[in-house]
This record gives C-alpha cells, sequence and structure tokens, in this order.
C-alpha cells in the first residue's frame, strides 16, 4: 500500500488534497512523507499553515482521483481523503453545459444592465491561433460608434483560470480593435469574473495604462443575477506581507555540521537559507535536502536534522536511509551540470530554478547597472488572493530596486505575472519595510519605484508579449530581456527591450 501510494504522489506534484470534500492541501506549496510502522501506513501531509497525519485504511485509484479511506490518530472513526491530481473533475459534456449556460446568463444580464447597447454573439469556441480556449466567453458590445470588448469567465472553473483572465481579455481588446479598425471605436474592455474573485484580478488591472483604453470589471453572482462594478482605484485589501530576512551568518553557523556532512559528500553544493531555522541544499536550483531544528521528545530541546527527497517528498536522514540519500546526491552531481545528458529527468527538472541560481550568482550578467550582491532568490511573495515566490529581488548599484521575473519556456502570462509581483515590491517599499526587515542592509534605497525585469530565452517569449506589454501602465519602467537558448552554458542577453520614456519620472507617495 506504501509503495502505491508513493506512486502516485510523485506523480501529483500539482494536485489538490481533499478532505471529507473540503480543499486541505496545495501539493505546489506542500510536502509529504510515507512511512509504514507495526503493519501500518501512514501519510504526514504539512505545509505553512497546517499538519496532517492519518492512517491508511484502504485505497483505490480511479483515474486521476486516488481516494483514501484514513484514521486520524487517536479516533475510531474513519474519514475519506481524496488526490486530486486534475483540479476540476468535470466531464467535458458538464463543462460545455455549464459554459453555454453562463454566455446565455451573461448575455441576458448585459441586455438588461446596458439597455440601449446592441450586444453582439457571443462565443466560447477555442481559437488557437489567437491562445483563446473554450474557458472563456468573448464578445462585443456596443452603441452607435463606440464599443467596449466584453470578456467572462464563469465560476465553476478554477480559480487559476479566472486568475488568468485579465492576459486573455487584453488579447481579445486588441483584436477587436484590429478586426473593427475604422467602423468603430473599442473604447476599452469590460471583464467580467465570478462574486469574491476578483482579488487578483483587481490588483493586476490597476496597472494596466489608463490612457491605453478604459478598464472597467465587474463581480458576476450567477445565482443572484446580479452584477457588482469593481473601484479600479481601491485594490481594497491589498493584503501583502513580508516576511523577515533572517541572519544569514548565524544560520550557517547554527547549521555548520550539518554543512559540512552534506560538502563531504557535494563540495558544489548551493546553500538557501530559507528561515532561521531551516536551510536548503540545492544544484542549480534543484532542491534535494533541507537542514532544519526538530523538536527532540527525549530532552525537550531542538537539534538539527537533515532530511531529503526530490519534490514534494521528504523523509528524514538516518543510518538506516543514509546509502539511498549518497546515491540521490551522486546521480544529481553526475547529471546535473551544463554538459549533462539532456534527456535525463534531473537534468530536465526545475529549469528556471536552474536560471534562477545562475542570475542569483551574478545579476549583473543581465544588466550592469545591477549590484551582483545583494541579490535575493524565491524570495516569499503573500497576498489575500495566493502565496508566490519573486524569482530574484535585486538592487541597481544607484540604490533602486528591481524585480525580476524568470522563464525558461514561452508563457503568456509573463508580463502580468510580473506586474503582480513588481506591485507587491512597490508596496512595501513605499512604506520603507525591506530595510527594516532585514533586506539589502548598509544599502540606502532610493524612493523610485522598482524596475521589473522580464527574463526569457529569446526564441521562447511568447509572441503575444508585445501586445500586453503595450497595455501596462507607464508607472511600470520595465525590461525585456531575451537571452540565448544555451544559457546553461552561460547567460548571454541577446537583446534588450524597454519601456517607452516617461517625461517625468514618477515617485512613490510618502
Amino acid at each position: 500500500m506504501g509503495r502505491a501510494l508513493e506512486e502516485f504522489l510523485q506523480g501529483s506534484n500539482r494536485a489538490t488534497v481533499r478532505e471529507n470534500g473540503n480543499e486541505v492541501f496545495d501539493l505546489s506549496e506542500a510536502k509529504y512523507s510515507v512511512t509504514g510502522e507495526y503493519n501500518r501506513c501512514l501519510l504526514h501531509l504539512w505545509s505553512a499553515e497546517r499538519n496532517l497525519v492519518r492512517r491508511i485504511l484502504e485505497m483505490e485509484v480511479r483515474s486521476d482521483v486516488l481516494r483514501l479511506t484514513v484514521q486520524k490518530l487517536g479516533q475510531s472513526k474513519p474519514t475519506r481523503l481524496e488526490i486530486c491530481r486534475t483540479r476540476d473533475l468535470r466531464t467535458p459534456n458538464d463543462k460545455r453545459a455549464a459554459r453555454l449556460a453562463y454566455r446565455h446568463r451573461l448575455k441576458h444580464i448585459l441586455e438588461r444592465r446596458f439597455a440601449g447597447c446592441t450586444i453582439g454573439d457571443l462565443r466560447t469556441a477555442a481559437d488557437l491561433e489567437r491562445s483563446f480556449g473554450p474557458v472563456y466567453c468573448r464578445g462585443l458590445i456596443h452603441r452607435g460608434q463606440s464599443a467596449f470588448a466584453v470578456f467572462g469567465v464563469n465560476a465553476k472553473e478554477t480559480q487559476s483560470s479566472i486568475d488568468a483572465a485579465l492576459t486573455f481579455a487584453i488579447l481579445w481588446l486588441d483584436l477587436c480593435r484590429e478586426n473593427y479598425a475604422g467602423k468603430m471605436v473599442v473604447e476599452g474592455l469590460k471583464l467580467f469574473v465570478p462574486a469574491k474573485c476578483s482579488a487578483l484580478t483587481l490588483q493586476r488591472m490597476a496597472h494596466l495604462h489608463p490612457d491605453a483604453a478604459r478598464w472597467q470589471l465587474y463581480e458576476f453572482d450567477e445565482p443572484e443575477d446580479s452584477l457588482r462594478p469593481m473601484d479600479l482605484a481601491d485594490r481594497g485589501n491589498f493584503n501583502t506581507r513580508l516576511v523577515q530576512f533572517p541572519d544569514q551568518d548565524g544560520v550557517l553557523r547554527r547549521f555548520v555540521d550539518a554543512i559540512a556532512r552534506i560538502r563531504n559528500w557535494m563540495p558544489e553544493v548551493e546553500i538557501a537559507v530559507l528561515s532561521s531555522a531551516e536551510i536548503a541544499f540545492r544544484r542549480f536550483g534543484l532542491e534535494f535536502a533541507k537542514a532544519r531544528l526538530a523538536h527532540d521528545p527525549r530532552n525537550f530541546r531542538s537539534a538539527a536534522e537533515i532530511v531529503f527527497g526530490l519534490g514534494t517528498s521528504e523523509r528524514a536522514l538516518s543510518e538506516a536511509n543514509e546509502e539511498e540519500f549518497v546515491r540521490l546526491i551522486r546521480s544529481i552531481g553526475e547529471v546535473r551540470h551544463p554538459g549533462g545528458p539532456r534527456d535525463h529527468p534531473l537534468w530536465r527538472s526545475h529549469p528556471e530554478r536552474w536560471l534562477e541560481s545562475l542570475v542569483a550568482n551574478d545579476i549583473s550578467m543581465l544588466e550592469e547597472r545591477l549590484d551582483p550582491f545583494p541579490a535575493y532568490s524565491q524570495m516569499p511573495a503573500f497576498s489575500a488572493a495566493y502565496r508566490a515566490m519573486i524569482d530574484v529581488l535585486a538592487v541597481t548599484r544607484a540604490g533602486r530596486l528591481a524585480v525580476v521575473e524568470l522563464k525558461t519556456s514561452e508563457d503568456i502570462h509573463l508580463p502580468l505575472q510580473g506586474v503582480d509581483y513588481w506591485s507587491r515590491v512597490a508596496w512595501h517599499h513605499s512604506r520603507g519595510e525591506f530595510q527594516r526587515f532585514g533586506y539589502f542592509p548598509g544599502r540606502e534605497l532610493t524612493a523610485e519605484q522598482p524596475q521589473l525585469i522580464l527574463v526569457a530565452p529569446a526564441l521562447h517569449i511568447h509572441p503575444a508579449t508585445d501586445t500586453l506589454l503595450r497595455y501596462i501602465s507607464p508607472r511600470i519602467d520595465w525590461t525585456l530581456i531575451g537571452i540565448d537558448e544555451r544559457w546553461r552554458e552561460q547567460v548571454k542577453v541577446m537583446f534588450r527591450k524597454r519601456a517607452p520614456r516617461v517625461e517625468t519620472p514618477m515617485k512613490i507617495a510618502s
């Protein structure tokens, strides 16, 4: 049972875990371990928010769902645990029916709310050449020669699809302007998202170019058949927080024995300080072990322990599995280097982390005006909508913050994802929090808005990137950098494209 559970979990890094129907973990952010003790199989799941241990009684795999009958420790009554690789478990017919019903509801409320306007045909058919899938409903509303692009997503779609709507809505607006040029003026965009799902979209929409279009965001409550216009000037609870940066020298001293032990097997290991009580061991960004303080029940003290594993799996290092750990380290060292076998999973794994490790080691290779030290990689970025990681946060030699977002493959969301991280950094910077929380010690940061630097291999920059960048606020000083495809060997800049200059540089309001 334990082996079957491990095999399913190893291919489920982006799965969700539900207990009695409620989502309790996202495996893209959580860790797990499977142990067998006294003829029992125990599943341990944990994240920054919660901790869960369950004894596995029965298991059944159906398609992309693992159904477990589990028992809480100390309780006799079993419960149900589901691990779902696919977040949207609806059948294709269910999806089509929901999207068709949404199209009718959206048209009905448009006709009622915008009386006197002509509602064009709303469509959901896929147009892969233009990057439009069936998830979104799109159309045009006009009165005389004045028109708005219409774009909507229904409440039964995944949250990730709802958060991605703004990218495709901007592209739909641009296409409408192209198609109706000379016939009518497409003034702007009306974007419709489900009720209570607009937080991230609102934050991103507030940083679009105010003169490029009239931006309008609505929450559409389908059961209530009501629209609620959102005020882009009021981003509501911009709930983002910064974590205290730990004393690196003190943390490294705390784990000196663990570091020496790992370096004995891999001298070139990269060490990342995660918190005052935890460090990570990596090879070109591939994390394979951690050292952390753990409670010792024998003497009620904390002692350092090493845990290892790739992906979301972790187990404590012991004499019984040390040989397995050494084999893992050696296999990583043999494969994880620029000249390694390109078809090997360890070579291909986490390419963005690989690029990030190279850039963070000397960020001036992207821009000479960037200070090589310090540069913070994988910095936690918390908001009301979700938790993510900023790839690299750096500073120019003149003291201006720079947010660096990296991609190694074609990603249509690169511009708006960068805007999202930039907005959080700008918000904390306006409150002087970076130096107060231990970042950039001894450096004086200027009051200028941060720079936004978007980086990707030149041949893997999505064709829609230029279009999306045209609609970003001129307050954001962005640079798009295309690097050579052979970046593992050397990060070489092939081109730079910069935002149009603004006559008067904008400062952060005090």
